[in-house]
């Protein structure tokens, strides 16, 4: 038979509603059995309305035109061209031009995180969900922790498995999904991945892990030919479907 778990403010396509909300089916032994939380941080932890992603992007793209000589018009489609081949511009960049990944980190975080407004509702949510908490990142430690001190979410996680822990191997490359559970000693089947880029979460599923995909409007972010076999939840608000999960007793 199954089973659903209410989430009143969080819609899915397909699922039955009633006047006091909408109900999201879940396999509800595993959400409630899991004690591993992996979250992504761009355009997961805080909302991708807030623009901060761009500032990223210009600053890639002005890294590659003095790193390349090229002009800011060029190194924004080689950016792109990185991203699509190699799964991150730095990627691209490391192998195609022997880039110190570093000196790139730094250079495209320093950016104003001004525009990440603390989430209170978010840190309620945290604060109630039961379990471990891990950040999983392509980006650095210290933009994470940047973006996480500004949202005021910082105490409830116990580790930060960046792009440098990850060997500079990015997401979906399935190396860094392993170098995760071993090192953090996460069991799979007991384990909950979010993210906004769903490609990014066939690995995690692959490895037995329960998958949320934050629905996105970027193009990257969207399933590869519209695949959500690997795709276990689709939600739209983060902090108000981790608070019904918590108000619901996983």
């Amino acid at each position: 038979m199954a089973s659903y778990y209410r989430v009143m403010p969080v819609d899915v396509p397909n699922t039955p509603s009633t006047p006091n909300g909408f109900f999201l089916p879940v396999e509800v032994c595993r959400l409630a059995a899991a004690d591993v939380w992996i979250f992504d941080l761009d355009n997961t932890l805080y909302s991708a309305s807030s623009n901060l992603f761009p500032a990223i992007e210009r600053r890639m793209a002005g890294f590659i035109a003095g790193r390349l000589g090229v002009t800011l018009e060029e190194a924004r489609r080689r950016q792109k061209r990185f991203f699509h081949e190699h799964g991150t511009t730095l990627r691209g960049l490391m192998l195609e031009h022997d880039v110190d990944p570093l000196a790139f980190l730094e250079y495209v975080h320093a950016i104003d995180l001004s525009v990440i407004t603390p989430d209170p509702a978010l840190d309620r949510a945290l604060g109630r969900l039961p379990g471990r908490k891990l950040v999983f990142t392509n980006a650095s430690r210290r933009h994470a922790e940047g973006v996480m001190a500004r949202l005021g979410i910082a105490r409830h996680f116990e580790a930060i498995h960046d792009i440098v822990a990850a060997g500079f191997l990015p997401k979906p490359d399935p190396r860094p999904y392993a170098g995760l559970v071993s090192r953090y000693d996460v069991n799979p089947a007991r384990a909950c991945m979010v993210e906004d880029m769903a490609g990014n979460l066939a690995p995690a599923a692959a490895l037995g892990m329960t998958t949320v995909w934050l629905r996105t409007d970027s193009a990257w972010g969207q399933p590869a030919a519209g695949d959500t076999a690997h795709i276990h939840h689709i939600i739209d608000d983060l902090p108000a479907w981790l608070g019904a999960l918590a108000w619901s007793g996983s």
